[in-house]
């Protein structure tokens, strides 16, 4: 547990507290869960109770009835299984600026130690660097996120094929249950006023109710929560898995986890969906070899990239080569060009990125595949490499339920060259790699992907 850990400031714990606070920011769960976990032994170790805060607020970027709904569909799940485990748990719901933002001082002042996600993006970034030094007890953020924990690795790694062996090296150690949290004082407090209840039937009201962009809907067809994420995965193994290493690429398909809102919003950890993939693999004699390497060495590489990139990212986060080639093509002629309302609009010549893009607004999400495509036409038709970036970065912000995350981000990067090689020199590329849409068409049946994302956007 200790490589998990990062004790952000000095303070020691507060005598006469009433609890120890687990701060969720970023892992939506009780099961596999090593920052609750840590937050248990604590408690138990200090003779405390547990006691579990999670908020949501308007004022988060491009805060929206999707995000909120994906998040608020898990709240009365996570109450229940917290209860459960007997731990306090805490929900809060800012709906507007009048309500009051300071919560989790009010919470810290009768509390004995906070323990917290260690998230590299995102909100959750910005509070552990900021927050840890302003309070008068100990401040600890525990990485949930990774099957070996970032701390393992100690600078930026170059590409795959360096982090691959390291990651390997260690799987053994790492790749274990985190084991049931176990607390031993139930939590029996009675809950504050300014908490919010949540339960299903009311979740369109409250989403209603907030100073938030009503403009982006919920997702047409990912529901939010523990229980979803668990349907997910056990969907993945018993119909997918088999297919996975023959059929990832080809979106018609359908073959690929699904799971990436999920391990994102922390409904389901990475460590727990390695497991259940290996242990199906070797009962019913599949491979998993593929599923593994995106689920634990590529993912890893992108939360590796996310603990040293700039945040949101920019292009000097990328390799000194791939900064020169842009530079070298940055005045090239493009053959189209379109502003970032047009890409928004899905108002593309281009069928199958009009249809990447539906698949975005509609649902929330753009298969793997074709997001490498999505995003090199991005580059490809932009005024600017910056202003690709900017685009690009925006309309998952905005938009994608997996979006804000260390692997979004990194993915966005891979199109600029990031953790790839140079290839052969072309206009406005350099020797960034290209994608074509016909090479699209040779590879995947792309016109039921069209046909199939019209219909969708239709409905």
């Amino acid at each position: 547990m200790e490589a998990r850990v990062r004790v952000l400031n000095t303070a020691p714990p507060r005598k006469g507290a009433r609890y120890v606070l687990y701060w969720l920011q970023a892992n939506r769960r009780v099961e596999s869960n090593h920052a609750l976990t840590a937050a248990a032994h604590l408690a138990n170790h200090l003779e405390l109770p547990l006691l579990c805060y999670e908020m949501l607020t308007y004022r988060y970027p491009y805060a929206s009835d999707r995000f909120h709904t994906f998040i608020l569909e898990g709240v009365a799940e996570t109450a229940r299984r917290m209860r459960s485990a007997g731990i306090g748990y805490c929900f809060y719901l800012r709906r507007r600026e009048s309500d009051p933002d300071d919560i989790p001082r009010e919470l810290a002042a009768h509390a004995a130690a906070i323990v917290t996600d260690d998230f590299p993006t995102f909100l959750a970034a910005g509070h552990n660097a900021a927050l840890p030094a302003t309070f008068d007890l100990p401040y600890h953020a525990v990485d949930s996120s990774c099957v070996v924990p970032m701390n393992c690795f100690d600078k930026r790694e170059y590409a795959a094929y360096s982090i691959r062996p390291k990651i390997q090296r260690r799987l053994t150690q790492y790749l274990v249950p985190a084991g049931e949290v176990r607390v031993e004082r139930r939590f029996k407090e009675p809950m504050p006023a300014w908490r919010t209840e949540v339960r299903a039937e009311a979740i369109p009201a409250l989403v209603a109710s907030c100073d938030i962009d009503h403009s982006v809907p919920p997702s047409l067809d990912i529901r939010g929560g523990r229980a979803a994420a668990e349907m997910r995965l056990r969907h993945f193994l018993e119909n997918n898995l088999r297919r996975y290493a023959l059929l990832r690429n080809e979106p018609s398909a359908k073959a690929t986890s699904g799971l990436s809102p999920y391990l994102h919003f922390g409904y389901l950890s990475s460590l727990e969906a390695a497991l259940a993939a290996r242990d199906y693999a070797e009962r019913h004699k599949l491979v998993a070899e593929e599923f593994l390497e995106e689920l634990i060495v590529r993912r890893e590489l992108a939360f590796n990239f996310a603990r040293h990139m700039h945040w949101p990212p920019t292009l000097d986060d990328l390799p000194e080569w791939v900064r020169n080639t842009l530079a070298k093509h940055s005045k090239d002629q493009r053959a189209f060009g379109y502003a970032r309302e047009q890409f928004e609009r899905a108002s593309t010549h281009d069928a199958l990125w009009n249809a990447c893009q539906k698949e975005l607004l509609v649902r929330g999400v753009i298969h793997g595949y074709y997001r490498m495509y999505w995003g090199k036409k991005v580059i490809e038709w932009s005024r600017t490499h910056e202003e690709a970036l900017a685009t690009m970065v925006y309309l998952h912000d905005r938009y994608a339920l997996d979006g804000r995350d260390p692997n979004t981000y990194t993915n966005i990067l891979w199109c600029f060259g990031l953790h790839d090689r140079p290839w052969q020199e072309r206009n406005v590329f350099g020797t960034i790699r290209y994608m074509s849409l016909e090479g699209m068409k040779r590879k995947t049946d792309v016109n039921s992907y069209v046909e199939a994302m019209n219909r969708l956007a239709s409905s």
